[in-house]
């Protein structure tokens, strides 16, 4: 006689998806992705919504030139992402040479520098008065620009150089993972077939791993879009630039809306790139041996090539950055300290930890709701809920502001007719403002880690909780939080140092005269003092090291039946 053992209670199988029970679990989780989800509807909505003349105005003048150039650097940076990232991923995975345990983890560094630090450093050194041009007049005896040709950094060009250098490391690290992952037996049928090396890579290994190329590309673009600081230091004509630009100098908020809505396009439309490139094509290995990838032997020649492929975006990304940034902060520490530095230091980290601490706990709040109750209404709620983190922290930003103030108009009105109290809008332009708009953003970090941890606890360890007597939430303490400890620790340091970058957000929600690394720097370094704000911009790259080193280790230690080496 087959026993036929029955689900633990409150545990969702997928004979019960469809069915939608209200308990407080699912009424919490459909309130709380409710309300992450609305910036978003907010932006749609207020697009559609009849307002003045201003979108004629900008369809018909700086629209255009929106699209052309957020097309042009979108696909730019892609491409010297694809060509990067791929092509080290590729080379430390598959080939032995000089230096290649080292460029496993260091190639990942340059992701801890954001894109507008970059910008500053490369502007710093580049420019007229900068290191290398001054270096050429001195050696050349060239006086002034009519004597010789230099390319401008600061331009569409520089911009999709300095971005390329800091988000490789997207690529890097999924198309790594991805050539882990690859069986053995493809490979060996390649090389079989009289397949050289090169051939290998270009028809079997790169189309297996197309899929996570792909989404690391897709990531990129997305982060493209996000960028503030760059485009706005580089006066490249951006959505994210033009959307500061209407709301705050020309004062039309609805415009911004418009705008952010074209803009919210383009990532729909990214994701739906990404999501067509897969269909229909299943990447399934057919084999199970796994045992270590072959080590493909290079030439003297090829090793050097190799070695210098995986040392350029290093240096040019990490290194000489980190260096400027240094010497800086060391020569002028004393008039940054003098520049309330400790201020915006723990304003930062204020921020950065309240975050993270928020974060972490709705998204394991929304993840357990699934466990619990996972009807197909739930799942879709969080799903678009945790979309945030593929939107711009400019679209954001209004989409936070529109229902926010909405909310605060009709309480104010509550207020001054039931008690006679004026309240005015008492959380727009407060720090409060902020942490929604860093919630909304990137809730899908802690979500994301949370849904992927539980997914690995078995549901018979709910089962044996609940026959001790434990209820959901003695169970999620006490069985659950201990086995997620490593990925919930993970996720908060994700949204840490990533709230600790944030750049277009914090300018458009922060409270008037407040001030956060990231703002401090830009501030500075568009003044043209990078000197004054470089330790500044030393400690937001610092912070990023930490969850560099954490995704390094995690992706070399992906490949089933094999432990890292190090």
């Amino acid at each position: 006689m087959t026993n036929i053992t029955a689900p633990p209670s409150g545990v969702a199988t997928d004979r019960v998806k469809s069915r939608l029970r209200l308990d407080g679990w699912t009424i919490g989780a459909f309130v709380t992705a409710g309300l992450i989800a609305s910036p978003v509807i907010a932006v749609v909505i207020m697009a559609l919504a009849p307002s003045d003349d201003i979108w004629t105005h900008l369809a018909s003048t700086v629209l255009p030139h929106y699209v052309w150039t957020t097309l042009l650097l979108m696909f730019g940076v892609g491409a010297g992402t694809l060509v990067i990232g791929t092509g080290t991923a590729w080379l430390v995975t598959m080939c032995a040479f000089p230096g290649k345990r080292i460029f496993e983890w260091a190639l990942v560094l340059p992701l801890a520098v954001p894109a507008y630090v970059i910008a500053y450093v490369y502007t710093d050194i580049l420019e007229f008065a900068g290191p290398v041009q001054g270096l050429l007049r001195d050696v050349f005896g060239w006086h002034n620009r009519q004597d010789y040709w230099f390319p401008e950094i600061r331009s569409l060009g520089g911009a999709i150089v300095v971005m390329t250098l800091v988000l490789y490391p997207y690529v890097y690290l999924l198309a790594r993972a991805a050539f882990l992952e690859q069986s053995v037996c493809v490979l060996d049928v390649s090389r079989t077939l009289g397949k050289t090396p090169w051939q290998s890579f270009r028809l079997v290994a790169l189309p297996l791993a197309r899929p996570a190329v792909v989404a690391g590309v897709s990531l990129v673009m997305m982060e493209t879009l996000n960028d503030f600081g760059t485009v706005d230091y580089f006066a490249v004509a951006t959505f994210t630039a033009g959307i500061y630009d209407v709301w705050l100098n020309m004062n039309s908020i609805s415009g911004a809306a418009q705008l952010a809505s074209v803009m919210l396009m383009f990532v729909i439309a990214l994701i739906a790139l990404e999501r067509t490139a897969r269909r229909g094509r299943k990447f399934h290995h057919t084999g199970t041996k796994y045992s270590t990838l072959p080590t493909l032997k290079l030439t003297p020649t090829q090793q050097m090539l190799a070695t210098f492929s995986c040392v350029l975006p290093i240096v040019l990304g990490f290194v000489l950055p980190a260096w400027v940034l240094t010497r800086y902060a060391l020569k002028f520490y004393g008039v940054t300290l003098q520049n309330n530095f400790a201020e915006y230091v723990m304003n930062s980290l204020g921020l950065a930890f309240s975050s993270a601490i928020l974060a972490v706990i709705l998204g394991l709040f929304l993840a357990y709701a699934i466990r619990l109750q996972g009807s197909f209404p739930l799942r879709l709620a969080t799903r678009i809920a945790s979309m945030g983190y593929a939107v711009p922290g400019a679209v954001l930003a209004i989409g936070v502001i529109l229902p926010l103030t909405r909310f605060e108009n009709s309480v104010d009105s509550l207020s001054r007719e039931f008690f006679g109290i004026p309240l005015g809008l008492f959380i727009s332009g407060t720090v409060g403002a902020m942490l929604i708009g860093y919630l909304v953003r990137f809730l899908a970090l802690s979500y994301g880690a949370a849904e992927a941890s539980l997914a690995k606890v078995t549901p018979s360890m709910d089962g044996a909780a609940r026959t001790l007597g434990h209820g959901p939430v003695q169970t999620l303490f006490k069985v659950h939080l201990p086995i997620m400890r490593t990925s919930i620790l993970t996720a908060a340091i994700l949204v840490f140092v990533d709230v600790m970058k944030e750049l277009p957000m914090t300018m458009l929600l922060r409270p008037f005269n407040f001030e956060t690394l990231a703002t401090y720097v830009h501030q500075f370094a568009s003044d043209e003092l990078l000197e004054e704000c470089a330790l500044g911009a030393l400690s937001i790259v610092v912070a990023g090291i930490l969850p560099v080193i954490i995704l390094s280790r995690a992706i070399a230690q992906s490949r089933p039946g094999q432990k890292s080496k190090r």
